[in-house]
């Protein structure tokens, strides 16, 4: 019969500490690990939402530039009825990029819709380019608060 010594015992308590702890170990490193996961996904995640929204609100400048000069264009040629038209979009367009903006800025935003629907709504046979003078400085504000955002994201 074989003997068991003291270094016999001590490796047999060795190996079963191991046994029992090293499992509990790894799943210690599993959970860590899939926090750590969920936490890159959420910061991910925000990251592509924000892209989405300067993106959005991007595509919304560039719009808003366009309907700004079709409706210079419509006034330009006389009473038609596209500039209402014009007009309404470019509100709409103004306001979803107030609402990104502080109060003096949408108040802003309001004024030159106000302005273009005074405009689209006289159309008068003056050259357009003297009317819209207070337009075109609300307007010129309006365009660098897309070009601020846009030096801002760099896509």
């Amino acid at each position: 019969m074989a003997r068991t010594t003291k270094q016999d015992l001590k490796d047999h308590h060795l190996r079963s500490t191991v046994v029992l702890f090293f499992p509990m170990f790894i799943a210690t490193l599993s959970v860590l690990s899939s926090i750590y996961q969920g936490y890159l996904f959420t910061r991910s995640l925000d990251i592509v939402q924000r892209n989405v929204a300067r993106s959005e609100y991007l595509r919304t400048c560039r719009e808003i530039i366009d309907t700004y000069f079709q409706i210079k264009l419509a006034v330009a040629q006389g009473p038609r009825n596209d500039a209402a038209s014009l007009v309404g979009k470019f509100g709409a367009l103004g306001t979803y990029l107030a609402n990104f903006q502080d109060d003096d800025i949408r108040l802003r935003y309001s004024e030159l819709t106000a302005e273009l629907d005074t405009l689209a709504q006289t159309q008068a046979t003056t050259k357009p380019e003297g009317r819209f003078e207070k337009a075109d400085r609300l307007f010129t504000q309006m365009n660098n608060d897309c070009v601020r955002l846009a030096q801002v994201v760099r896509m």
